[in-house]
């Protein structure tokens, strides 16, 4: 009788059958300090109803250019798990439901439920955010917009390549990029040409590029194209009024290291359709009413992404033993997987304070706030996400590298939202802006760290030399990293410091805030309690 050869032994199983959100008191209690905890069950039961799968990045989008006639088609198709995600993504809110449902804690609890769909699956969030941000743009216009405003709020999903006026639904999509400019869109060449009168509202054709067109299904999209003015914001449909289809012509998908269920383009106008969104000469401010929501959506899609393959980390150590001991048993595994679970109550905490900023809109105090941690927590959250993800790869060795098990489609997307909606270097640049143009920002944001003070000598250090510095940005481009990450930890700190819990902010401050502060993970110095760390974002 043969030796048996494939018994399966001190394997850690899938982790399923739990509740992303109420597994995750830091996220739980983040809902409730920062203004939505009435929301607690209607998160929770998302968090219950979400679950894992990758069958849409798996099967990865097509573009059909032609017809079998030779005519154009211009249309991407889809794997029908990509419509069922976005089907469900639609029916819970999560594109446009604060500005469906207006109400105090409405973009708080967007956020945490947009967290916890992060942890899922990330290529159905380009189209969601988009059109949560074109919606307060188009906003200003209802003149012109108002037959689609109701489309983009409607929780259905309706994906049918047709006129919106035979559509339930739509979604929005963005063009800014183009070849020569990158993130430099005063560069851009595309061409707008009025058709006839101009101003806000005001048909004009669009001729040029665009080389990376984001979510080329959807139903219309911004563009910035130059105008005779300058630089402008276009609202380009898919369908114009003869129902004929408008002249977008896609040339291409991105072949993309991750993000494989979504669908980014090349694509040509050709004479296209466009109506003017604000000023001739203004498309920045224009487009940027868009941005500033999908930065923010960068940094939380960031935050739920890392505490995914965190609590991958953790659940994997609970069940894997080597050298005679389970891993989680292990005291530098212990240490490892405290800082990584630190790393994301930290970030956690960012974020969802940032998301009340935006439920504050006519706060000035809040707006400031919203100036200036935007791009603060695009850059800070984004940054930390690839090597948080590649040391919760890490824990599971081999099986965290390959494709079948849970980290490896998440390490290749976890680049993506730092280099979406403009780059570190854009992102610090603009925390100086923030900055210097405007100087009671600097005020709110002190305000905001002071509640911090007086609580813990190493704080009050850094507070005052964050101080220092923000008094003098004579020489802050060279700095801007350095000083946006500063600013990012020290609101990190200064949320953990006034709201607990202890041990947390005690093993922030010690890691974090000194000089000198290792890059690598499970570096946390003594008196930290690791359990106590892990069970903040990953309770079970």
């Amino acid at each position: 009788m043969g030796i048996p050869t494939h018994d399966v032994a001190n394997q850690s199983g899938e982790l399923v059958d739990y509740n992303l959100f109420t597994t995750n008191p830091a996220l739980v209690e983040a809902l409730a300090r920062e203004g939505s905890v009435a929301d607690h069950g209607r998160i929770a039961a998302l968090g219950e109803r979400l679950g894992t799968g990758d069958a849409a990045n798996r099967n990865p989008p097509v573009l059909k250019i032609f017809d079998r006639f030779g005519r154009r088609r211009d249309e991407v198709e889809f794997h029908p798990a990509w419509h069922e995600l976005m089907r469900r993504l639609v029916l819970e809110g999560l594109h446009t439901g604060p500005w469906a449902e207006p109400r105090p804690g409405a973009h708080v609890a967007r956020a945490a439920g947009y967290m916890l769909w992060a942890e899922i699956e990330n290529g159905t969030q380009c189209p969601a955010t988009m059109t949560y941000g074109a919606v307060p743009a188009l906003a200003h216009q209802p003149q012109d917009f108002a037959a689609w405003l109701p489309l983009l709020l409607s929780r259905q999903y309706d994906p049918r390549f047709v006129p919106t006026a035979d559509k339930q639904g739509a979604l929005m999509g963005m063009g800014m990029t183009e070849k020569q400019g990158g993130s430099d869109v005063r560069s851009n060449t595309t061409r707008a040409v009025p058709a006839g009168a101009r101003g806000p509202g005001r048909e004009y054709r669009l001729s040029g590029h665009k080389w990376f067109f984001s979510a080329p299904m959807c139903d219309a999209f911004l563009v910035l194209a130059q105008a005779p003015a300058g630089l402008s914001c276009f609202f380009v449909p898919r369908f114009v009024a003869d129902r004929s289809v408008n002249a977008l012509r896609l040339q291409r998908l991105k072949d993309k290291l991750g993000n494989h269920s979504n669908a980014s383009s090349e694509v040509e106008f050709e004479a296209a359709y466009g109506l003017l969104v604000g000023e001739e000469g203004r498309g920045i401010p224009a487009i940027l009413e868009m941005g500033v929501y999908t930065r923010l959506d960068n940094a939380i899609a960031s935050a739920g992404l890392m505490r995914q393959c965190v609590a991958q980390a953790i659940h994997h150590a609970r069940q894997r033993s080597a050298f005679g001991r389970l891993l989680a048993d292990q005291p530098l595994m212990r240490n490892v997987l405290a800082d990584l679970a630190l790393e994301c109550e930290g970030d956690i905490a960012l974020v969802m304070r940032l998301a009340r900023a935006f439920d504050t809109q006519h706060d000035e105090a809040e707006a400031l706030l919203r100036r200036v941690l935007t791009p603060v927590a695009k850059y800070w959250v984004c940054k930390r996400a690839p090597p948080v993800v590649a040391e919760a790869m890490e824990v599971l060795g081999g099986n965290g590298y390959v494709e079948e098990g849970p980290i490896a489609r998440r390490f290749r997307e976890s680049p993506l939202n730092s280099i979406w909606e403009g780059s570190g270097n854009v992102m610090c640049l603009d925390v100086l802006r923030a900055l210097a143009r405007e100087p009671r920002t600097r005020d709110a944001l002190m305000a905001l760290l002071a509640h911090g003070k007086g609580r813990d000598a190493r704080y009050d250090r850094f507070f005052d030399e964050l101080h220092a510095e923000l008094g003098d940005l004579a020489d802050g481009e060279a700095r801007a990293r350095r000083l946006t990450e500063k600013i990012a930890l020290a609101v990190q700190a200064a949320v953990l410091l006034a709201h607990g819990p202890e041990k947390s902010a005690h093993a922030f401050l010690a890691s974090r805030l000194t000089a000198g502060a290792p890059a690598a993970f499970g570096t946390l110095p003594r008196g930290v309690d690791p359990g106590a760390l892990v069970d903040r974002v990953f309770h079970m």
